[in-house]
């Protein structure tokens, strides 16, 4: 076990962090000595309790851990609605938009806004929803949760609480990791705008030591370094600079094992740094994205501006969903248009591998980097 704040309180011999709403991915990381962590945004509390079930037959008492989201301010706006009545503030002018696009590419969307009763659909990202789903994940024997989106509402601090189960809390500025340290998170993952999906404005480079130093009048607050790490050396550059591990998202989606449809994970492996853009355009949050002519159609100067969170999300995913499929069966138009969330990083994930293969490079690589390091100081 390495010398980590978060090794010790977690169980964990490596302190590295996979996010992934891949359960394979998850477990896998943490069989191999890192720590999982399941996407639960979008999962009923029915489907999370299958993923979790499945993933507690396979870690074989590995600690894993659960991300959801609850975004405290939108709880107050539409906490209240059905989702039929959120759904009913999209402004027409945003869908008209949306089947423009497939238009121009040749896609049909007469169904693009059928929605199933009873479907669920942005119920997990309301109040109640969420607190459901809260609840599945506490039936498993998680040993971390962690908010998304803003800081933990009381509910989950004092859920986990009870539980014993630390929380941890996402941030992209300093004053956002400052409010999460005195509601009383346990662990601070602090994500650069490198990073992909949720993504603020400063460098991981920047933003690591600046939250290490503001959050220190609060104790021992470990701090995940997160934004474009997708290797061992630049994770030991980050807890160089004062993290306790490293929070990755990105380099698992090239994976064998990943949920990446197979057409959007042939683009990542071919694409450089530069082709990811950040955007509100698919949550209402900025969000960083593999490029793609579905991102470079929201950049156009006649696009509306993109809803506040959760409206934006049943804009964009409906036709999102339809692309991957269409993609997947062979449409050229919908390859042009397919994209996912991915970080800068993606310029260095060039080569298919095995999740297996990712978290012993990360181990070999950290530890040369470290090695070099120590290095310079011999005589």
């Amino acid at each position: 076990m390495m010398n980590s704040r978060v090794c010790e309180m977690l169980g964990i011999e490596f302190p590295l962090f996979a996010f992934s709403h891949c359960r394979d991915v998850v477990a896998e990381v943490s069989k191999a000595g890192g720590f999982g962590v399941l996407g639960g945004a979008g999962h009923t509390p029915e489907s999370l309790d299958i993923e979790l079930n499945w993933i507690d037959e396979q870690v074989n008492g590995a600690p894993y851990g659960v991300d959801i989201i609850v975004p405290t301010s939108m709880d107050a706006k539409e906490g209240g609605l059905t989702p039929e009545e959120v759904e009913a503030r999209i402004p027409p002018e945003h869908k008209a938009y949306v089947e423009g696009v497939l238009a121009t590419n040749g896609i049909d969307s007469s169904d693009l806004w059928q929605r199933s009763p009873g479907d669920g659909y942005g119920d997990s990202m309301r109040e109640q929803g969420a607190a459901l789903v809260m609840d599945a994940a506490f039936e498993h024997p998680i040993k971390l949760i962690v908010n998304a989106l803003g800081v933990p509402p009381p509910a989950m601090m004092e859920r986990a609480r009870a539980a014993g189960v630390p929380v941890g809390a996402l941030t992209g500025a300093r004053e956002h990791a400052i409010k999460h340290a005195e509601a009383g998170v346990d662990i601070l993952v602090v994500a650069g705008t490198e990073a992909g999906g949720h993504c603020g404005e400063v460098s991981t480079l920047v933003l690591v030591p600046e939250v290490v130093d503001a959050v220190k009048p609060y104790g021992d607050l470990p701090v995940l370094a997160a934004g474009g790490i997708v290797t061992g050396r630049q994770m030991a550059a980050c807890m160089a600079m004062g993290a306790a591990g490293a929070w990755t998202g990105s380099v698992w989606l090239t994976t064998a094992e990943a949920e990446t449809t197979p057409s959007v994970k042939e683009k990542m492996l071919a694409a450089n740094s530069r082709q990811t853009v950040r955007s509100r355009s698919r949550t209402g949050k900025y969000t960083r994205q593999l490029r793609s002519a579905w991102t470079d159609a929201w950049q156009d100067e006649n696009a509306p501006d993109p809803l506040p969170m959760p409206l934006q999300s049943l804009v964009s995913e409906p036709a999102l969903r339809k692309i991957d499929k269409l993609a997947e069966g062979g449409d050229p138009a919908a390859k042009r248009l397919a994209t996912y969330w991915v970080g800068q990083g993606v310029g260095l994930m060039n080569n298919p591998t095995s999740v297996r293969n990712v978290v012993f490079e990360f181990m070999e690589d950290f530890a040369q980097a470290a090695e070099r390091l120590g290095g310079l100081f011999e005589d």
